[in-house]
């Protein structure tokens, strides 16, 4: 596979990744209102209506963690053939690159978008008492996605310096 064919597939993940962490993120608001109004319910001594929460949060977590471990191989490998490029005069070249540069800080907007919903659910967890929560596991998928987003932010910036150098 060549190096521009390489970027484009990383393009194309890079998008898939990006609505992934969109969703899950949505997801995370839903379950933070939802928390919120159990808080609510128990807080006024009423019955609480949503009894699938803690189900439904745990399969959140765990599907969560499985869509990362299964696209954690992918990013390794891609950004580990990424890094020995060579620079290349290609006008298409340096146009995948800027791309995935963008896609990049696209999902660097988002990973801050995930972590602020983390954060608001995780000050409403602490006063959560009625079952057990596995939001350590969602815990560290934020930390490793924050991480990832890291790296691939890290990655686009040096091939950009790669191939401005280059041309």
């Amino acid at each position: 596979m060549s190096q521009q064919d390489l970027l484009e597939t990383a393009n194309t993940q890079l998008d898939t990744f990006r609505s992934e962490v969109i969703a899950s993120a949505q997801l995370l608001r839903d379950f933070t209102r939802r928390m919120e109004l159990i808080l609510s319910q128990d807080r006024r001594n009423l019955e609480i209506r949503d009894n699938t929460f803690s189900d439904e949060f745990s399969a959140f977590c765990r599907d969560l963690r499985k869509k990362y471990d299964e696209s954690l191989p992918y990013w390794q490998k891609t950004r580990l053939d990424l890094k020995s490029y060579q620079a290349k005069d290609d006008y298409g070249f340096a146009l995948a690159v800027k791309s995935f540069a963008l896609k990049c800080k696209a999902l660097s907007r988002i990973t801050d978008d995930f972590t602020t919903a983390y954060d608001a659910f995780n000050r409403i967890y602490k006063n959560y008492t009625l079952s057990k929560l596995p939001v350590w596991l969602l815990t560290a998928c934020c930390e490793d996605l924050n991480n990832l987003t890291g790296k691939l932010l890290f990655l686009a910036r040096e091939l950009s310096k790669k191939t401005e150098k280059g041309s």
